[in-house]
């Protein structure tokens, strides 16, 4: 095997940015088990069954992984689910299925390659955030809630197993055009009472439909993996690496009222 050639696992393969992800992994020499609930036949990654949200399962995948190749070198938590609708009428259904894909499920895959890294003494864990994970974007306030969760374990995880030589990030996707608009989960009860719900929620939607192509983030994933002191999160694209400075350097009183005036 060659010296340069990583054993990488990539959650969410199936589709969308994970899917593109796990094809330029490949692409470039490595070996790359894509993990979904519905894998996807594919020339260049090897399709592995797992809900992230069920530990077990995730457990057998990265034992099988193991079992196979000795080791994990990198792991994308990209698994993730979106939901929108009015804070006051959402349920907690939708908001626990929120919490268990986009948070639960980063738990489950890195604490299964975990032990496997310290044992090496290396490894790269990339999970995938948000930029409304910086920016609450109104009636998106679960997801955004989450994708923040990301961002703040990324970046305590991040100094817990910098002693072992595990190296964590996170990248904060803006608007990309993949299949995530159509399954976002939409609950729109209360429209009525908050008129600018469907109108907020159809803005977002065209806006991920013109975005980037979920090539333009995998390109951005594949890179950052490759950093030997990687910061704790990462943008993509000027644009958002603009807004996200932007809403750090403004108050937070200013920055609201923008979002608020954009989304609500």
């Amino acid at each position: 095997m060659s010296a340069n050639k990583r054993i990488v696992i990539v959650t969410g393969a199936s589709s969308g940015i994970g899917k593109a992800a796990a094809e330029l992994f490949a692409e470039q020499g490595d070996t790359v088990y894509g993990l979904s609930r519905h894998p996807q036949d594919s020339a260049s990654v090897l399709p592995l069954a797992a809900d992230v949200t069920d530990e077990a399962q995730v457990l057998d995948a990265v034992n099988r992984i193991i079992a196979e190749q000795g080791r994990v070198d990198v792991l994308v938590n990209n698994a993730g689910s979106g939901i929108s609708g009015a804070f006051e009428f959402q349920t907690d259904e939708e908001i626990r299925k929120q919490f268990e894909v986009c948070l639960l499920g980063i738990a489950h895959c890195t604490r299964a390659v975990l032990p496997h890294m310290r044992k090496a003494g290396s490894g790269m864990i990339i999970n995938i955030s948000s930029v409304a994970g910086a920016l609450s974007i109104p009636f998106q306030s679960w997801y955004s809630a989450v994708k923040a969760g990301v961002l703040s374990l990324t970046e305590a995880l991040q100094n817990e197993v910098r002693p072992f030589g595990i190296r964590v990030t996170a990248i904060l996707p803006g608007d990309t055009k993949t299949g995530f608009t159509a399954a976002r989960m939409k609950n729109t009860e209360g429209q009525e009472i908050y008129k600018a719900l469907s109108r907020s929620v159809a803005s977002m939607e065209h806006d991920e439909q013109n975005g980037m192509p979920p090539e333009t983030l995998a390109r951005r994933i594949v890179s950052v993996s490759r950093k030997s002191n990687p910061k704790a999160r990462y943008s993509c694209g000027f644009k958002y690496q603009f807004f996200l400075l932007l809403g750090a350097i403004l108050p937070i009183r200013l920055r609201n009222w923008i979002l608020g005036k954009m989304y609500a």
